[in-house]
């Protein structure tokens, strides 16, 4: 009974590859940090982190100068637990609205490339950085649709 499942199992299996190997696919690749550098909404991303760290710069300035004009132990101690408690709730803010902002643009650029692929007929699309050989580069096309 065992062999007999077994022999089931790999014939079933068998089957199941050679019916796989035998369907052609249309495969398309894509240059992912090519694209990302050309998006117009990772650009606008970066020039916002940068605006907010520069902010976040000048605040943690004014803070420290705060702290060190007090002129008592326990005034900076008291000013100290104060900004810690800003810092982590600002930080934090900051990077959940990034992660949200990330997801976003990840989820645009995805559906780009799904319909890109489906309206060229395309079954798979690959990062060019795991492919050795083949596959039908659609970088410029993605890229132009995503700006």
């Amino acid at each position: 009974m065992k062999k007999y499942l077994t022999y089931t199992l790999m014939l079933l299996l068998g089957f199941g590859l050679h019916t796989m190997a035998s369907v052609p696919s249309k495969i398309a690749v894509i240059d992912v940090n090519g694209i990302l550098s050309q998006s117009s909404q990772v650009a606008a991303l970066k020039k916002e982190q940068k605006a907010k760290g520069e902010e976040f710069q000048k605040w943690y300035t004014t803070a420290k100068a705060d702290v060190d004009r007090q002129q008592t132990k326990e005034g900076k101690e008291k000013l100290i637990k104060k900004y810690e408690a800003e810092y982590s709730k600002r930080h934090e803010t900051m990077q959940k609205d990034y992660t949200a902002k990330l997801q976003k643009i990840d989820k645009d650029i995805t559906a780009v490339i799904a319909q890109e692929a489906k309206s060229k007929g395309y079954d798979v699309v690959l990062s060019k950085n795991v492919v050795l050989y083949g596959g039908t580069d659609l970088t410029g096309a993605i890229a132009r649709l995503v700006k």
